[in-house]
């Protein structure tokens, strides 16, 4: 899941970046709502982590914009303005959470991971194929209800794969999911993380199959006969 933090105090923005990204998150870090706007053009986001006090235009009058483009993503303002009225007037804006500075970071993931549990969001479900589970909450995989490693971008890889179980899912489109912005990524860096979420998922016995379609992605399918 891809977040984008809008944040233009640049050591705060990469402390709370960091924090995110243990909690696997991939996680883009903009200073202003000019850039915010060009990432959101070309790029999904689950999440969007907005400061009020930004350089070019105030955070709640680009929320107010944000939502009358139609925008439904989930907003969590993070500010330091701590009178009631600005809380307020930001969830009446169409924040959907509302954090006063400073604050924990364990609060900034659990308040995340709320938004995204909400009726239609990301979290809060167990995705399912053959005897293959992922509770994408605790982000935990099984097998037969037996727990299996894996590393977080494999999670990752593997989330996209089954919330699009028989679709063809893009290269870039897993890219775009688990990898932020400036990341340097090897040419067959998608490819290698496929492989270790195959070894991984064959050593443990599953019934499904991740499917190889040359030159355009990956597919997962259950095994025939099963």
């Amino acid at each position: 899941m891809r977040v984008l933090l809008i944040e233009d105090n640049d050591r705060l923005a990469d402390y709370l970046a960091t924090a995110t990204r243990k909690s696997g998150f991939a996680v883009d870090t903009l200073g202003t709502t000019a850039e915010a706007d060009s990432a959101l053009t070309t790029t999904h986001y689950d999440c969007i982590l907005l400061d009020l006090g930004l350089p070019d235009v105030d955070g709640m009058v680009w929320l107010r914009e944000l939502r009358q483009r139609g925008s439904t993503q989930p907003v969590l303002v993070i500010t330091a303005r701590d009178k009631v009225e600005s809380a307020v007037s930001a969830l009446n804006e169409g924040a959907d959470d509302y954090l006063r500075k400073p604050f924990e970071t364990d609060e900034l993931i659990a308040r995340i991971r709320a938004l995204l549990r909400r009726p239609g969001g990301p979290l809060g479900l167990q995705l399912t194929a053959g005897n293959l589970s992922l509770n994408t909450s605790t982000r935990e995989v099984t097998v037969d209800g037996a727990l299996v490693e894996f590393g977080r971008r494999e999670v990752d890889g593997l989330e996209l794969l089954l919330r699009r179980t028989g679709r063809v899912v893009t290269k870039s489109a897993i890219e775009d999911a688990i990898y932020s912005f400036g990341e340097e990524l090897a040419s067959n860096a998608i490819e290698v993380l496929v492989h270790r979420i195959r070894r991984r998922l064959q050593e443990a016995g599953v019934e499904v199959h991740i499917h190889t379609v040359r030159g355009v992605g990956y597919v997962l399918t259950e095994r025939a006969g099963k």
